[in-house]
């Protein structure tokens, strides 16, 4: 894991690939935990006998199975010291070009693509790309926006408890 040393680390490494995460494999259980966590039982997620006739051949993970796991992916990849705190945003953009059959192993290519001074600190835009082992596409392609409010100073006061970003 690279560790970067606050609002100012964040800066130097605009437009710049940080690193993967390591593979980590998508269980039948993980899937099954997802789908009773979210209510989304869909046939093609939790049925491995009707599946396995089914288009993919296979139980697949959920989309945002996916999308849930970019937190711990990208927290393998890197850390900001020096900030008081860093707070999801939001998504610009989510596409899932590909399946993930179970038993599949999965990693994040992480690029941060844009640090933008707002008023609570530094909006972060990350590109991850969430591979599947030894396939062509990736699986998950997503645009993530992060808050990273740094530690208070003497120059600095609280933060807003309004809009924090732009």
């Amino acid at each position: 894991m690279k560790t970067l040393n606050g609002i100012d680390g964040l800066h130097a490494v605009a437009n710049i690939r940080i690193g993967y995460s390591s593979w980590h494999t998508l269980t039948q259980e993980k899937i099954d935990a997802f789908a009773d966590a979210t209510g989304d039982h869909q046939w093609i997620h939790v049925d491995p006998s009707r599946a396995a006739d089914g288009p993919f051949g296979a139980t697949i993970a959920h989309g945002h199975l996916l999308t849930s796991m970019i937190p711990m992916l990208v927290w393998e990849v890197y850390a900001v010291d020096g900030v008081r705190m860093g707070i999801n945003y939001g998504s610009n953009k989510v596409r899932f070009p590909a399946p993930v059959p179970v038993g599949s192993r999965i990693r994040a290519a992480v690029d941060i693509v844009n640090v933008e001074t707002v008023p609570s600190g530094v909006q972060v835009v990350t590109a991850v790309t969430i591979e599947r082992e030894n396939a062509d596409k990736p699986v998950c392609i997503a645009e993530i926006v992060s808050i990273y409010v740094p530690e208070l100073t003497s120059q600095t006061c609280e933060i807003p408890t309004g809009e924090i970003a732009r």
